[in-house]
């Protein structure tokens, strides 16, 4: 249903806790070819049932540090001692076979990227009201009323920066939200310098003298 492009395009995809964006993009990718999820590197220790490639790309620390140091990541940040990152490596190559790349990642990694690829097209996606995010992360079954309360303020941080991206998603209806976002990846597929490349030979034959 929906085109690729010669070189796919870089997104980034942010959102606070409770907004629903995992199952968003889920929903995402068995809808769309084409696109696909950023797999991070990460020094924290592979954990039972995960594999090295599709979970995270396990690596030392040693050689995290290196490849920061040459600069050959888009993103990075340390959590609880371990660090995580993106390779710009692994997405130009994602990028050159034409897929498009999501990153699925917080404001602070998505300024980082921006320093680095300003073409990353960014959308955030919004739950529709506080009232409906505090019920989804009650629903969970997981959290106090004080860790609730601490996550919806840290919700509200994350929502200030919202005016630093390009799309907002509100994710009221998921099956909308899923179209929501299916249509930002295919409109940005047509973009007249994405599809001088796409419709290289179609764009020559019309021009072409009779």
């Amino acid at each position: 249903m929906y085109p690729t492009s010669k070189h796919g395009n870089l997104f980034i995809i942010s959102a606070p806790s409770g907004a629903g964006k995992t199952s968003l993009l889920a929903a995402l990718l068995e809808k769309m070819q084409g696109v696909c999820l950023s797999i991070s590197h990460t020094t924290r220790p592979i954990r039972p049932g995960e594999k090295d490639g599709v979970n995270y790309h396990f690596t030392d620390r040693d050689a995290f540090i290196k490849q920061v140091k040459a600069g050959r990541f888009l993103e990075h940040a340390e959590v609880f001692d371990n660090l995580y990152g993106t390779s710009a490596d692994w997405v130009d190559e994602q990028r050159q076979q034409g897929k498009d790349v999501i990153l699925e990642i917080d404001w602070q990694g998505a300024q980082q990227v921006r320093r680095l690829a300003p073409e990353a097209i960014g959308v955030f996606i919004l739950p529709p009201s506080i009232d409906e995010l505090e019920r989804r992360l009650r629903s969970r079954g997981q959290d106090s009323d004080t860790v609730i309360q601490q996550r919806i303020a840290g919700a509200q941080a994350e929502i200030a920066h919202y005016n630093e991206y390009d799309y907002l998603v509100v994710n009221d209806e998921f099956e909308a939200s899923v179209n929501d976002l299916a249509a930002i990846i295919h409109a940005n597929r047509l973009k007249s310098s994405a599809q001088q490349k796409t419709q290289l030979e179609t764009l020559q034959n019309l021009l072409a003298t009779p």
